[in-house]
């Protein structure tokens, strides 16, 4: 608790934030994002799915079709590398430095011609992650497939996992990246509302 040294009366203290921020991170987060992430794919009209670490990959632990889908491909369980994917871009962008230096040390496998292999470049495309809000990949994964994605946090502000909207690159072009990013971006910071974090900042367009 802390007393207000105007009005002399009790208040509830930064302490008891932090304590409700750790209980909250307990929750189960693919309840708490579902009805989001299907608002998401409605809007997007692609795709919207939900990663989260695991080592030095992104796992993949929900997913919802968006309406164009004619075909689905279920990612939920697949594990992908952090430095292909725009979940996994976010993941990293938003790790601890140290963390982030070990990765990009590490080599880059390239998969697609557009893959980002060289540290420096990726580190480039990290700082512009932080920046913006958001993180694209634009056939880096697999050709022909385009994604953006958004850091999740919880109430300490620490991001614990990466929302996205991804498709084909004949329906989601590059042109539309921005805008599927901020939709993406306002989603993400819907999920970490319900996750107890509070910064209301806009995302860069």
């Amino acid at each position: 608790m802390e007393r207000d040294p105007l009005t002399e009366r009790y208040r509830i203290g930064f302490g008891l934030v932090r304590l409700a921020g750790a209980a909250m991170s307990g929750l189960d987060l693919v309840r708490l994002s579902r009805p989001i992430l299907e608002t998401l794919a409605e809007r997007a009209r692609e795709a919207s799915n939900l990663g989260v670490r695991s080592g030095d990959d992104v796992v993949y632990v929900d997913q919802i079709s968006g309406s164009r889908s004619i075909v689905t491909v279920s990612w939920v369980g697949r594990r992908t590398p952090m430095h292909s994917t725009s979940n996994g871009k976010v993941l990293l962008a938003f790790a601890e430095e140290a963390d982030r230096d070990r990765v990009l040390a590490e080599p880059l496998e390239r998969f697609t011609d557009h893959t980002i292999t060289d540290p420096v470049a990726l580190r480039h495309e990290l700082d512009a992650v932080r920046t913006r809000g958001y993180a694209q990949a634009i056939e880096e994964l697999e050709e022909g497939l385009n994604a953006v994605a958004a850091p999740v946090r919880q109430a300490d502000g620490r991001v614990i996992a990466a929302l996205g909207v991804s498709g084909p690159a004949f329906r989601m072009h590059a042109v539309d990246v921005p805008r599927l990013g901020l939709l993406t971006a306002e989603a993400a910071q819907a999920v970490s509302r319900q996750l107890g974090h509070l910064d209301r900042g806009r995302v860069a367009g």
